[in-house]
């Protein structure tokens, strides 16, 4: 199976300002996951995705294969991950190269164990899954089964019952979206306008490490990560 590995990073990034070629630990934030990218096994291309030069011209000190410019109009604070996606994908199909699926790696979570990317494209491929994402469990008082939304000023249990569940123990796990990986088939993101399906794997990364970064407080918790591993 040929596997588009994709790392989107582009310039205008307002929390953490230069946020992708920012120094954490004593490195650009881009090459901790343009090094995740490199150890899989399976990815048949590693690419950067940015409109941004400086941004571009760290990526390509960092070995990281640069094939376009990503267009302005594809750069902005709303412009959706599927947007981005279909663009790399159209730029290979207008060479004659085509890929089955796209593995997508953000830069603001940084920290996945070295065997993630070939674990999630295994259990992709083995399941005939649409997409495999990477999750984290909801802490119980979170859950959403013990979550109430407002209606008229009257509280509702926000999954639907008339009733909630007493016990902890009884709460089905639930799991919420880490953005560490994506891998999607190619004619999902082309045909269904999707970046998940319906058909849709996961890998619990709950145990290992973890910061989306945002703002400089997720900053400072990132920082304080790489203390503690060394």
């Amino acid at each position: 199976m040929r596997i588009l590995g994709l790392i989107p990073a582009r310039g205008g990034s307002k929390g953490i300002p230069r946020k992708n070629i920012k120094k954490l630990g004593g490195q650009p934030l881009l090459k901790y996951t343009i090094d995740s990218g490199k150890r899989s096994r399976y990815l048949s291309k590693l690419i950067l995705s940015s409109e941004d030069s400086g941004i571009i011209e760290v990526a390509k000190s960092l070995g990281l294969e640069v094939p376009f410019v990503r267009p302005g109009d594809l750069s902005r604070d709303a412009t959706p991950s599927l947007d981005v996606l279909k663009h790399a994908l159209k730029f290979y199909a207008d060479q004659d190269e085509n890929f089955e699926a796209v593995c997508l790696l953000q830069t603001t979570t940084p920290f996945r164990r070295d065997t993630l990317i070939d674990e999630a494209i295994e259990k992709f491929i083995d399941g005939d899954y649409d997409s495999v994402i990477s999750v984290r469990e909801i802490p119980a008082e979170f859950n959403p089964h013990w979550a109430f939304e407002a209606h008229d000023g009257v509280l509702k249990i926000a999954t639907g019952e008339s009733t909630p569940i007493t016990r902890r123990q009884d709460l089905p796990k639930t799991y919420h979206r880490d953005g560490a990986i994506y891998i999607t088939k190619t004619e999902v993101i082309l045909n269904s306008n999707s970046l998940l399906g319906d058909n849709i794997g996961f890998i619990d990364v709950s145990a290992q490490d973890y910061v989306n970064l945002d703002t400089m407080e997720d900053w400072k918790k990132a920082e304080e990560i790489l203390k503690k591993r060394n």
